[in-house]
């Protein structure tokens, strides 16, 4: 079971334990369940407080739902233990993620969000509006990415999206960033700190280093598709396979859907970008092991790798084109 097939598992929990009477015939379950990752210190890997959502129309205690939901979810395959702690919340420790689910779901989920939208790449001039037009922009990519929206970007941003959107406009000094920075990398600053904060801008935008957030999630994306140009001239190809080398890069996918839906629940693009450095640099620190070294010849270990790392450049790729950024294969 990955992170993302654990909202529609507790969602069917709560449908079976009202069917089967363990809650009221009122307890409602709700079309979506947030998940999120445990917070450092906490219990488990994962929580939700679905309980406190159930609990008003069950007529029962948080705490009570709870127990009864973490009876049946402590049954399902794939979810290692469940624990309730405080006044209800449902607490998680999933099996380790296999490689064939991740890259199937990052293929599945790969998302293309057009990078044509007028208020992204013609905001060259400062504009008391630009960090607001940028954050709004990815904000709506966001929520229509989680399906929040109609098939096609509206030409307005809905009401409901901006009423409690306070945005920080830039400082005074900063009126210059996309001319002095670049598009990409002013945007990438303005959308990673929380909108009602003022980002600071610094030369560190333009340095092409590890220090350079920014920059090591492109180079990540670059490198991906570089082990793919490069294997290709070895004569072999990504094939989905497991890969037991990989943990953190493994981990790093399977919450990515996790990051995206968190990231358009709360309007938060700073979510999405804490995410896509995570996932940046597990696939950097794991892009040395793809190819074969020396004398070995491809095998079928290395074409797992490859699809792996071909899958977590998708995602690099996808999470970019949602804050407005392009994803270049060379750097």
């Amino acid at each position: 079971m990955t992170p993302a097939d654990l909202s529609p598992c507790v969602v069917r929990a709560v449908r079976c334990a009202v069917a089967d009477g363990e809650l009221a015939a009122g307890a409602a379950a709700p079309e979506r369940v947030v998940i999120e990752r445990t917070r450092p210190g906490g219990v488990g890997e994962y929580a939700t407080p679905v309980a406190f959502q159930v609990a008003k129309a069950a007529g029962c205690p948080p705490r009570d739902v709870a127990d009864v939901l973490a009876r049946r979810l402590g049954a399902e395959p794939g979810i290692e233990h469940v624990e309730v702690t405080g006044a209800g919340f449902l607490n998680f420790v999933l099996s380790a993620p296999s490689a064939p689910d991740v890259v199937r779901d990052a293929l599945i989920r790969d998302i293309v969000i057009p990078l044509d939208d007028k208020d992204d790449e013609t905001d060259t001039d400062s504009g008391t509006g630009l960090r607001e037009r940028v954050v709004r922009r990815s904000v709506l990519r966001l929520v229509h990415a989680q399906g929040g929206t109609g098939r096609d970007l509206p030409e307005g941003l809905p009401e409901s999206l901006t009423a409690s959107l306070p945005v920080a406009p830039l400082a005074q000094r900063d009126s210059d960033v996309v001319a002095r920075y670049g598009t990409g990398a002013a945007h990438w600053r303005m959308l990673s700190v929380p909108a009602r904060e003022t980002p600071v801008f610094s030369d560190l935008l333009l340095l092409q280093g590890e220090a350079n957030e920014f920059f090591r999630v492109r180079y990540a994306h670059a490198r991906s598709r570089a082990l793919l140009r490069n294997a290709d001239q070895l004569g072999f190809h990504p094939e989905t396979g497991e890969v037991s080398d990989a943990p953190a890069l493994l981990r790093a996918l399977a919450d990515h859907p996790l990051a995206l839906e968190a990231a358009a629940h709360h309007r938060a693009p700073e979510r999405l970008t804490r995410d896509l450095v995570e996932l940046s640099d597990a696939l950097l620190d794991f892009q040395y092991r793809v190819l074969p070294q020396g004398d070995e010849k491809p095998s079928a270990a290395h074409r797992a790798r490859l699809a792996l790392a071909e899958a977590a450049g998708t995602v690099l790729a996808g999470g970019l084109a949602l804050l407005g950024i392009d994803a270049p294969t060379r750097l």
